[in-house]
């Protein structure tokens, strides 16, 4: 599968079972484009079965599979005549279109060799941060697992726009795995490992566990590995490990050929350990999985109020407003430097903010009408940064 492994012996791993693999019973496996497909872009059958049977095999287990699968794009660039991955978004939502159908089609008859049936989860960052729209994508996904199915997550690529993008497939598999409250995640790559640069340099060596950041100092991970028909690189996958061990979360970073040893609990690749807390599931999702339309200038009383007393914000905290964002929109909260130090989601339109800054609620509810006597940004609709 053209995988670059790495030479062991110059960082060899114990032979001890990792016990938080084996336990786990939910689990979120997320597999790279270059690692589905051939050269050319199309779907390569035999890299898909294996991984099937790796998987299929925990679901007879009785263990949970969730598959954050990349390759829709890629799967549609041979039937379209593309010779590349195109850069202009409209022929990449074309490609999308005509790839995702492709891609599950594909795992659907791979999986019902297993017994398993596949459900398709397409999802915009806007499904998981507006709280309706995440309250149903965790719905969906409960019930699939409940009754016992495999769903198959990826990035509405035919529809999402550059505002509501996730970015690729890694932090969007890390989010996935905070929002089903996973034991485990699992990326796949075609790099064996984090190694402290280019595998084939002579002087990198294999880091075979992460338990901070002091682990990842002097790493490099500027390579993107040796497809051209992926978006993510090594430095996207860290960052993935990063939301998801802060979630709670144990990550193993391995190559797709190695996902059966990886997933028995064999200390093959990376393994990165979780932090001890887990914060609330959307909460996490409204930091690290947002882009703020808007910006709120705080005073330093409202700064306090918000991050050393876990108050609302109120309108009589605020000095100034940015941006062109609209009710439930996410926005960043900042102090009189400018620095962010909070995320919420907003209760007014910006166009109305400017005429109730400095008022307190109750001078705007006898102004304006009792439904100006409501937060700017409520508590629960807020996290800190």
């Amino acid at each position: 599968m053209g995988t670059r492994h790495g030479r062991a012996d110059r960082n060899p791993q114990n032979g001890r079972v990792r016990e938080a693999v084996t336990s786990a019973r939910r689990i979120v496996v997320k597999i790279g484009s270059s690692s589905l497909t051939t050269a050319t872009g199309g779907l390569d059958d035999a890299r898909v079965d294996t991984l099937v049977d790796t998987l299929g095999a925990l679901a007879t287990q009785g263990r949970e599979v969730v598959l954050v699968s990349s390759g829709a794009i890629a799967a549609g660039l041979a039937p379209l005549r593309l010779p590349r991955r195109p850069r202009d978004l409209a022929t990449q939502q074309a490609a999308a279109s005509v790839g995702q159908g492709l891609l599950i089609g594909r795992y659907a008859a791979a999986f019902a060799r297993h017994g398993r049936t596949v459900g398709q989860v397409l999802l915009t960052v806007d499904d998981v941060t507006r709280r309706a729209h995440y309250r149903n994508a965790y719905r969906t996904l409960r019930k699939l697992l409940d009754l016992r199915a495999v769903p198959i997550v990826n990035e509405n690529d035919t529809v999402a726009t550059e505002e509501i993008r996730f970015g690729d497939n890694d932090r969007l598999a890390a989010l996935v795995a905070a929002l089903v409250d996973a034991d485990l995640l699992v990326l796949l790559s075609d790099v064996d490992a984090l190694w402290t640069g280019d595998p084939a340099r002579p002087d990198s060596t294999r880091i075979t566990d992460v338990r901070g950041e002091g682990d990842l100092a002097g790493v490099d991970v500027g390579g993107t590995g040796r497809s051209g028909v992926g978006t993510g690189g090594m430095v996207t996958k860290v960052e993935a490990a990063r939301i998801a061990t802060g979630f709670g979360i144990p990550v193993v970073l391995t190559a797709a050929p190695l996902a059966g040893a990886a997933l028995a609990g064999d200390p093959v690749g990376t393994y990165f350990h979780p932090s001890s807390r887990r914060p609330a599931a959307r909460l996490f999702w409204l930091a690290h999985a947002t882009a703020p339309r808007g910006r709120l200038h705080l005073d330093p009383g409202a700064v306090q109020a918000v991050v050393g007393r876990r108050k609302s914000l109120l309108p009589a905290g605020i000095t100034a407003v940015d941006g062109a964002f609209t009710a439930g929109d996410p926005v960043d909260l900042v102090d009189t430097a400018g620095a962010p130090v909070a995320r919420g989601l907003v209760n007014y339109d910006a166009v109305e903010l400017p005429g109730l800054l400095g008022r307190s609620t109750s001078e705007l509810a006898a102004a304006l009408g009792p439904a100006y006597e409501r937060e700017v940004v409520h508590r629960d609709d807020l996290v800190l940064l």
